[in-house]
């Protein structure tokens, strides 16, 4: 990533390339063009395999290809995804897959709190944060640990009456980088009574948090340009004394919101209670596309988006206690436009 501009350079393609198009790396000399007219530039083609390769091919602008590449793309508009434009060659129509499935959903009604074990079995669950994963059960997700989308390319999500969480990360600097999550909540959470100490609190950038006495900065973005500035930088907490208690480095979390945010689906929803607690889903869904990662810095910048965590060490008085990490990026449902180019209300009725 080059901070200065906004691009990723791909380099070192042509190594081991038996048929390299050399020529299509340099700027064709006008002497040596066919014709007068002949237009600047070059189309590079990506096609992901499902052996997980990538298969590339470089052509020029007045190739033949070129040509039938601009027909094509008139008459079907391609979808950007960041800096890249994805091409319908073929492709199925995803969008339409995954609201027909959450008509069905919603057109269901009210459903029993559940989720899928890694076979795919339904199991009950009955902690009461169960509308996420009662949605990716009636959808077939499978729980997994990969920062990839949910369902046909698209991250799926549950929302409540107001705030939503976007992703949940895990540090990966600071002193939570370096001791893990038990030894951080054991220095600078709170004690929360039987036994269990929290690290929990609304947390917006440049403003200091009462519950925890720490502040959320961005260390190598210019917010007026909407710029990386260091791509090196990232997201901190720090206490009072300027120490760094956590951090998100750029890197990690510029890969992470690119797979899991390129395409999203918001669904809301309301609660039920009893012995097995009860969801239904709700009309419109609202899906956002073609998102870039300055859009969630901004927000972040803006304190649009909150730093909520909810970590917790059970059973504290014991040497090794039971622990639980819980690092939530959450953002208000009225601001969720603001992180797509593309974010539409869709009917489920």
């Amino acid at each position: 990533l080059y901070p200065d501009y906004p691009q990723v350079r791909l380099s070192g393609f042509l190594r081991g390339c038996a048929n390299a198009p050399a020529v299509l790396m340099r700027p064709i000399p006008r002497e040596s063009r066919r014709f007068d007219n002949e237009p600047d530039g070059r189309l590079l083609f990506l096609a992901l395999h499902p052996e997980r390769r990538l298969i590339a091919h470089a052509v020029g602008a007045a190739s033949p290809i070129a040509r039938e590449f601009d027909d094509y793309i008139a008459r079907n508009p391609p979808v950007r995804r960041g800096v890249f434009l994805d091409i319908p060659v073929g492709r199925r129509d995803t969008r339409s897959e995954l609201l027909v499935r959450l008509r069905e959903i919603h057109r269901a009604g009210w459903h029993e709190s559940r989720r899928l074990d890694r076979e795919g079995r339904a199991l009950p669950y009955v902690a009461r944060n169960g509308a996420g994963y009662t949605l990716e059960a009636l959808l077939g997700i499978t729980p997994n640990a990969r920062a990839l989308p949910d369902f046909l390319g698209w991250e799926v999500k549950a929302c409540g009456r107001d705030r939503g969480t976007l992703m949940t990360p895990e540090p990966d600097s600071g002193y939570y980088g370096q001791h893990g999550v038990e030894a951080f909540v054991r220095r600078f959470g709170h004690d929360a009574g039987r036994d269990t100490l929290y690290f929990t609190g609304q947390h917006r950038t440049g403003v200091r948090c009462a519950a925890t006495g720490q502040r959320l900065i961005l260390r190598g973005f210019d917010a007026q340009s909407g710029r990386i500035t260091n791509i090196n930088g990232g997201i901190y907490l720090i206490t009072d004394d300027d120490m760094d208690s956590a951090g998100w480095s750029f890197r990690r979390l510029l890969e992470h919101w690119g797979r899991k945010h390129a395409a999203a689906a918001y669904v809301p929803y309301d609660s039920g209670t009893g012995l097995v607690p009860r969801y239904r889903y709700n009309s419109p869904a609202s899906l956002g596309e073609g998102t870039e990662f300055a859009r969630f810095l901004l927000a972040l910048a803006d304190g649009v988006i909150v730093f909520d965590p909810g970590s917790k060490v059970m059973n504290a008085s014991r040497q090794a206690g039971k622990v639980k990490a819980r690092s939530q990026f959450r953002i208000s449902k009225k601001y969720l436009p603001r992180l797509y180019a593309r974010f539409q209300d869709e009917s489920l009725n």
